[in-house]
């Protein structure tokens, strides 16, 4: 299955990553009215201080932790994506907790948010295609 991988010798930190999964996920027509002004909601997050920067995004991994731990049933896999149904999402954290990379969050309506891979979004992750640097690719690895 194809996954985001991060090269953090070839990210700049320059959060473009974010601006495009913000902007992808806020299902508006253009950059300026879904993010100018506003507080945003990437689904991936950059981290690290200095000379070393990297993408922290859902792994998708084939026993994931999340959805056993969720107390909802709101975190499933679909055809390999591990998947966050908001309307079941309470807002525990357990997830956050659980993750070994820090790939969850809470989003914009206080239920957790992760990368699904843009899959309602044409399927290219857009943090992929905004990355300037080609440092993040979505690709099928052994």
């Amino acid at each position: 299955m194809k996954r985001v991988y991060v090269n953090e010798a070839w990210c700049l930190g320059c959060h473009l990553c974010e601006y495009n999964c913000a902007f992808a996920n806020s299902h508006l027509p253009d950059m300026v009215t879904a993010l100018k002004g506003k507080t945003i909601f990437p689904r991936i997050h950059v981290e690290g201080e200095d000379k070393i920067s990297f993408a922290v995004s859902c792994r998708h991994c084939s026993d994931p932790i999340c959805v056993k731990s969720c107390i909802a049933g709101a975190i499933s896999t679909q055809n390999g994506v591990v998947r966050i149904d908001e309307n079941k999402c309470v807002g525990c954290l357990t997830c956050v907790l659980v993750c070994p990379y820090g790939a969850l969050a809470l989003g914009e309506k206080g239920v957790m948010q992760k990368c699904e891979l843009c899959v309602e979004n044409g399927g290219e992750p857009a943090c992929v295609k905004g990355c300037p640097n080609r440092a993040i690719v979505y690709e099928e690895r052994g």
